[in-house]
């Protein structure tokens, strides 16, 4: 192993991304669950329809629940374990160039020898004569 520190630039990072992944749907349940768990505050599109007051239009002040404080961290950590696994998995399938390829030779191509053309016009295949002129 190279590196002498924490970072080792040649460790497989299936472990991690196994863990991170674990982390993620451990958080996306648990995003479910909070989600679910709120209380709605109705209206919703409905309120778009007229009749509804400027507060349930705009959502009005409400207080800040443990729910939603913990439905707003479970959606960061989401989103940040979804970034992170996202250049994770992308590592592996970096685009390589075409010159660090070994490459076979091609084969050689045997040459084709084509029948000899006659260009001398012969019997049938003369050239009409031309007009005025002698044949």
């Amino acid at each position: 192993m190279r590196g002498d520190g924490i970072f080792r630039p040649d460790l497989d990072l299936s472990a991690m991304f196994g863990i991170l992944l674990g982390i993620l749907i451990l958080d996306s349940v648990l995003l479910g669950a909070v989600v679910l768990l709120q209380a709605g505050k109705g209206g919703g599109l409905a309120a778009l329809g007229g009749g509804a007051s400027t507060d349930s239009f705009l959502g009005g002040r409400q207080a800040t629940t443990i729910l939603t404080k913990m439905s707003w961290w479970c959606g960061g950590i989401f989103l940040g374990l979804s970034l992170v696994l996202a250049g994770m998995s992308t590592r592996g399938s970096m685009p390589r160039s075409v010159l660090d390829q070994d490459v076979a030779a091609p084969a050689p191509v045997m040459p084709v020898t084509a029948p000899p053309i006659d260009l001398q016009p012969t019997g049938d295949n003369q050239p009409p004569p031309e007009e005025g002129g002698r044949n």
